[in-house]
């Protein structure tokens, strides 16, 4: 077990509970890479660095584990899953299918959506005026998405893709690392956005489902290469 790889101190906060805290810290780790599948921990090493008891800690383990980050083994502690990357894929198809649910429902309503608005001084901006930060941008992209999907009006659908949201974004907000691929989202959100204002229902399905599959296809490789890129710093 990397020492190194066990989480630093997890942030004070005025709100949520012990265990949200550890929660949100370990879960930061994953997404960064800084612990990485195959890493091995135990509820000791993890509430004696964040100064935490045993039952927060306990919580939030468990509620990874719940959501496919983290696995259990009797006498050998806690561990990094591997990304499952056929489950990603799954997860993407139905990102799919809501988000062109929803744009068709969008631009077959009369008039504008509501919340559309709010989205075009984010995305229909100058070059000089896009988002550089990844993590803000990652943000910002899972808002685009979910902004569509509310705006339809469905909201158990909305519900079921905030829910994909959350368990693809290991992998997806490393899609704004790459200088070119933060340009190609501000790019291809300005055009899908234009299409479905515009009731071009044809137009923005194609855009969408483009938009998604590059992404999909894009963030696997980066994923790999940022796995391949933590396991070796490890080594050193």
């Amino acid at each position: 077990m990397r020492a190194s790889a066990i989480v630093a101190q997890a942030r004070p906060s005025s709100t949520g509970t012990l265990a949200e805290q550890v929660y949100e810290a370990l879960k930061h780790e994953i997404h960064d890479f800084r612990l990485v599948p195959g890493d091995r921990f135990s509820e000791a090493e993890i509430g004696q660095r964040l100064g935490m008891s045993r039952t927060p800690v306990r919580e939030a383990l468990f509620k990874l584990r719940n959501e496919g980050f983290l696995g259990v083994e009797p006498k050998l502690g806690w561990f990094v899953l591997p990304i499952d990357f056929g489950r990603l894929e799954q997860l993407y198809d139905l990102r799919v299918v809501l988000e062109l649910a929803s744009v068709a429902r969008l631009c077959a309503t009369a008039g504008p959506a509501a919340g559309l608005d709010e989205l075009k001084p984010v995305w229909l901006v100058p070059p000089a005026e896009r988002l550089e930060d990844p993590r803000e941008l990652g943000a910002r992209d899972e808002q685009f998405h979910a902004t569509l999907v509310r705006a339809a009006g469905n909201d158990e659908t909305a519900r079921v893709h905030w829910d994909v949201t959350e368990r693809i974004r290991i992998v997806r907000r490393l899609d704004f690392t790459r200088a070119d691929r933060i340009d190609a989202t501000y790019a291809e959100h300005a055009k899908i956005l234009r299409a479905v204002m515009q009731k071009k229902v044809d137009q923005a399905q194609l855009l969408l489902r483009a938009h998604i599959e590059q992404s999909k296809a894009e963030v696997r490789r980066i994923t790999l290469h940022a796995l391949h890129a933590a396991r070796v710093r490890a080594a050193g």
